[in-house]
């Protein structure tokens, strides 16, 4: 097993580190990025990595090629089922990085179509920087299937009745990137050729900060979009104390004495 993030070598995700972030590439374009076994186990495997090395401080996650970012489960692929009728098999929760205890920042680079099995990952990052050419949409009703993770992970994210046409409309629309960032779905909206530069900007930025600092704030924002207000609020004293460690602080002190002027990017 790799110790760090930088020994993975894998062969359906491309990995590299950028400092301290980490860009994951799910890397199988001429199957729009679908995830197989293979890809799952190994993306598994990349966020285990990131959650337990050190020198990862932010995630950059996108897809290979310009078609798609990724279009969900590989339908060749056929997934074993218990026999019990009431248990499901569904390998798409071992795709997102909260499932694997990840809790540093991950910046989605959405490169195309994000379809069905996607929203499992775009459903646990924090933001999403979109090429123009993007589009969203869920597929399984016009299948004859139920659309149930996805939609559930993707509450909160945007309004109930946007949420309620892609989970029902099927293949018979496509929310484009313009909409998605109009609604609030997408944080950035860019030309694909900047879609790479916007993302980076992004998690170096966040990246820069005081690393205790940020995931304590990570675990905040899920506390807050999970749990209810009051639980929230209960949670919070306990993960500023685990946040804002000695070491944190001084290391934001240190920039705040350095005299180096931080220039904001307006949005």
């Amino acid at each position: 097993m790799p110790t760090s993030f930088a020994d993975l070598e894998l062969a359906t995700v491309v990995t590299r580190l950028d400092g301290a972030v980490a860009w994951v590439v799910l890397n199988r374009p001429d199957s729009h990025n679908a995830f197989d076994e293979q890809l799952t186990d190994e993306l598994e495997l990349a966020w285990t990595t990131i959650r337990d090395d050190d020198a990862v401080r932010a995630v950059v996650l996108t897809g290979s090629g310009d078609k798609a970012f990724c279009t969900g489960i590989d339908r060749n692929w056929d997934v074993p089922q218990p026999a019990d009728p009431t248990k499901i098999n569904d390998p798409g929760l071992r795709l997102s990085p909260k499932a694997a205890g990840l809790l540093k920042p991950v910046v989605a680079a959405v490169n195309g179509m994000a379809c069905g099995g996607a929203f499992y990952l775009l459903g646990e990052v924090e933001t999403i920087v979109a090429a123009e050419t993007a589009t969203f949409f869920d597929p399984h009703t016009t299948y004859g299937m139920t659309a149930a993770f996805e939609p559930i992970l993707l509450v909160g994210q945007l309004p109930f009745g946007e949420l309620a046409r892609i989970a029902l409309m099927g293949n018979h629309e496509r929310m484009t990137a313009q909409r998605a960032h109009q609604i609030g779905f997408v944080q950035d909206l860019v030309p694909l050729d900047e879609l790479h530069a916007t993302a980076g900007r992004i998690a170096h930025a966040i990246a820069s900060q005081p690393a205790t600092a940020v995931e304590g704030t990570v675990r905040a924002l899920w506390a807050g979009r999970e749990k209810s207000r009051a639980e929230a609020l209960a949670l919070a004293p306990q993960l500023i104390i685990d946040g804002n460690l000695p070491e944190s602080i001084a290391e934001g002190h240190a920039v705040f004495t350095s005299g180096k002027r931080t220039d904001p990017t307006l949005r």
